[in-house]
């Protein structure tokens, strides 16, 4: 879906890399053929693929939605994206993005919050804003990541001026969907672009979380989201226009046909 509405705009070119084992994939290899000429498995656990080494280099941009259980990357693999992002890529990390690696440090950083897979206070602190508006780093102790119902929630912007968020009013109703909290991590040059009340009405955390931000990496620049939850967000044409401007952004580059 995303590669379908990013080509469709005409201002990205898209390809698609995916592992040779998939976790619990079997109507998803069946529904979203890979079409690339290798054999791809359905795994009841997840797998690490030691052939993945797709060459970032060659792109503008990386957008990943590797989530949770995801087997690592090959080592070398890791360490040949950490040096795409340091060098100046761009990465885009979409939902459940923010649930795979725990243990990837560097990727940790990359994303600046994540969730589930054991992250807790070693990871860094709970980021949130409190009723007064004042963005709150908490080092209390406590697992990260969890989400209540999915419900539709209003999204409030919190850097009005940014070029993601130019153009959008202060708050609008988003689709239904996963509204994450209590994700943690080393947020590092990190800066929240937009929040969501997690209501304790739908079993929510009862404060404000983040739900699109901008980290800085090194020479690199990451756009995360933790909004994408099904396949309805994606026909949500205020949600997919942030997205493409997120990733225009991430690329660092305005001109037609990015990678």
């Amino acid at each position: 879906m995303m590669k379908a509405f990013l080509e469709g705009n005409g201002q990205f070119v898209v390809d698609v890399y995916r592992t040779q084992y998939t976790w619990r994939g079997d109507k998803w290899l069946e529904q979203y053929p890979a079409n690339d000429g290798r054999e791809h498995q359905s795994m009841s656990q997840a797998k690490t693929d030691p052939s993945f080494s797709p060459d970032f280099a060659q792109y503008d941009v990386v957008i990943s939605n590797f989530g949770w259980k995801a087997a690592p990357w090959p080592p070398a693999t890791q360490r040949k994206f950490e040096q795409y992002m340091q060098n100046g890529g761009g990465f885009v990390s979409v939902h459940a993005a923010n649930n795979a690696f725990p243990n990837w440090l560097e990727y940790n950083k990359m994303i600046g919050l994540g969730g589930w897979g054991g992250r807790n206070q070693k990871d860094g602190p709970y980021i949130y804003y409190n009723d007064d508006g004042e963005l709150q780093r908490d080092m209390s102790a406590g697992q990260g990541g969890g989400h209540g119902y999915i419900h539709e929630f209003t999204i409030q912007v919190r850097h009005a001026t940014h070029p993601i968020m130019q153009g959008l009013p202060s708050n609008w109703l988003h689709s239904k969907d996963e509204l994450y909290n209590r994700l943690r991590g080393p947020a590092e040059n990190l800066t929240v672009l937009a929040s969501a009340y997690d209501n304790k009405k739908y079993n929510g955390y009862g404060r404000h979380e983040p739900m699109i931000m901008t980290i800085d990496y090194h020479q690199g620049r990451v756009f995360h989201t933790t909004l994408g939850h099904g396949e309805a967000v994606y026909s949500d044409p205020t949600f997919m226009s942030i997205l493409a401007k997120g990733v225009t952004w991430a690329a660092g580059t305005n001109h037609e046909g990015l990678r």
